[in-house]
C-alpha cells in the first residue's frame, strides 16, 4: 500500500495501524486511531522523535557534499530531540513565546490584516482576481513572529524561500537533480542563521546566555523559521479556502452563534497543516493489537486522527463547537506538543474575524494546490474574484 497522507480521500476505512510504504519506498507503521497516536507521542521513552527531521527521500553524497560545505548540521534541539537537553531549549523557546507576549501583539496584527482586507475589498471590488495566500497569509506569521523573536536581518521572501525549501527537502519525495537545488538554497540560508547565532539578540542571544552551542542556537532558529511560521500561514490559506465552501459557518459567525476561536479549532482537525509526525520504536512492542519490533518508523496521522468517530460527533463536516472539535492532534501531545501553539491560535483567529466577511459572494478562480509531502501541505496560492 503506496502511503499519500492527505491525498487519501475521505471516508474510506483504515485499519488502526497499517504496515505501508511511502511515495520513496520506505516502510512504515501508519498509526490512525485517536488514542493510538496520542499514546505514542505521550510517551517519549517507547517512542523516539530521533527520525522527526530525517529526510523523506535519502540524500545523495552531491547533496550530502553541498550542505556539508555549508557546514550544515541539525543537532537535536526541539522536534527531533528526546535527550536531557530538551526541557532546557523548550523553556528558553516557550519564554520568548509566552501567551502574554503573544497577547500583546494581537492589536498590531488586527490593524494589519484590517488594512490588507480593504485593499482586498478594493480589488475585488475593482472586478480584478486576488491571491489570499501570496496577499494575506503568506508572511502574517513571519511578520508576528519577528516582532516576539529577533530574527536575521533578510528580505522576507528570503525567508519564506528557505522555509519552503527546507520543507521540501526533508519531507518530499524528490529526484537527485531537485535534491541538489534544494541543498544549496537551504545551506546557503544556514550559513545566515549560524552567523546570527553567534551575535544576535533575541532568542539567540537567551540560548546563548543558558549555555547552550552555537549548533544548538542554530537547530532552534531553524525549527522556528521552519515550523513557526510556515506552517501557520499554510494553516491560514487552508482555513480561508474551507470557509469558501461553508456559507452556514459564515453566517453563523455574523450572527455570533459560533466564534472566530471555535472554528479555528474546527479549522485545525479538518485542515491541519502538519498532517503527519514521525517516531521511532526503541523496544519490541506492541501497539493496538500489530507488533512494534524496536527500530521501527512510525507515521503518526495526525488530520487522521482529528476525523476518528470515536472522539467528534460529525468526523467530516465543519461544524465549530461540536463535540470533540477541540481535541484535536494538530499540535501534537505530550513533551513536544508544538510551543507556538497559542501563537497559531491568536493569528488564525484575527484572520477568521476580519477575513470571513469578504468571502461573501467571491469564485474560487485557483484553489490552493498542494505539493506531494509525507507530513506538510504547502499551498502555493489561493485566487478568489467577485
Amino acid at each position: 500500500m503506496l502511503f499519500r497522507t492527505w491525498a487519501e480521500p475521505a471516508g474510506v476505512p483504515w485499519p488502526d495501524v497499517a504496515r505501508v510504504r511511502d511515495h520513496v519506498g520506505v516502510d512504515h507503521l501508519v498509526v490512525t486511531r485517536h488514542a493510538l497516536v496520542r499514546q505514542v507521542l505521550a510517551d517519549p521513552v517507547g517512542y523516539r522523535p530521533d527520525n522527526a527531521l530525517d529526510a523523506v527521500t535519502p540524500m545523495p553524497v552531491a547533496a550530502l557534499r553541498v550542505l556539508a560545505g555549508h557546514r550544515f548540521r541539525l543537532p537535536p534541539t526541539l522536534a527531533n530531540n528526546g535527550g536531557a537537553s530538551h526541557p532546557g531549549i523548550r523553556a528558553v523557546v516557550a519564554d520568548a513565546l509566552h501567551p502574554t507576549r503573544v497577547a500583546a501583539q494581537r492589536p498590531w496584527l488586527t490593524g494589519l490584516v484590517q488594512a490588507r482586507v480593504a485593499a482586498l475589498r478594493a480589488a475585488l471590488d475593482a472586478g480584478q482576481p486576488v491571491d489570499l495566500h501570496g496577499d494575506l497569509a503568506a508572511d502574517l506569521p513571519l511578520l508576528v513572529l519577528a516582532r516576539l523573536v529577533e530574527l536575521p536581518d533578510a528580505p522576507v521572501t528570503a525567508v519564506k524561500a528557505f522555509a519552503r525549501a527546507a520543507l521540501e527537502l526533508f519531507w518530499a519525495p524528490l529526484d537527485a537533480d531537485r535534491q541538489l537545488a534544494l541543498a544549496g538554497e537551504v545551506g546557503r540560508f544556514h550559513t545566515v542563521l549560524r552567523d546570527f547565532a553567534a551575535t544576535g539578540g533575541g532568542l539567540a542571544g537567551a540560548l546563548r546566555s543558558e549555555g547552550h552551542p552555537p549548533d544548538v542556537v542554530v537547530g532552534a532558529l531553524f525549527f522556528l523559521l521552519v515550523a513557526g511560521q510556515e506552517t501557520t500561514s499554510q494553516f491560514l490559506t487552508l482555513l480561508l479556502h474551507r470557509l469558501t465552501g461553508e456559507p452556514a459557518v459564515r453566517a453563523a459567525l455574523r450572527d455570533g452563534t459560533v466564534t472566530a476561536a471555535e472554528v479555528v479549532e474546527e479549522g485545525l482537525r479538518l485542515e491541519p497543516p502538519i498532517v503527519t509526525w514521525r517516531r521511532v520504536a526503541t523496544t519490541d512492542t506492541v501497539l493496538g493489537g500489530t507488533a512494534v519490533p524496536a527500530g521501527t518508523s512510525l507515521v503518526l496521522w495526525l488530520a487522521r486522527a482529528g476525523r476518528d468517530p470515536s472522539v467528534v460527533a460529525d468526523p467530516d463536516g465543519f461544524r465549530p463547537g461540536q463535540r470533540g472539535s477541540r481535541r484535536h492532534l494538530a499540535f501534537g501531545a505530550g513533551a513536544h506538543r508544538c510551543v507556538g501553539d497559542q501563537l497559531a491560535r491568536m493569528e488564525a483567529a484575527v484572520v477568521v474575524d476580519e477575513v470571513t466577511p469578504l468571502l461573501g459572494g467571491v469564485t474560487v478562480v485557483r484553489p490552493p494546490w498542494c505539493p506531494d509531502n509525507l507530513t506538510f501541505r504547502m499551498p502555493d496560492a489561493f485566487v478568489v474574484r467577485r
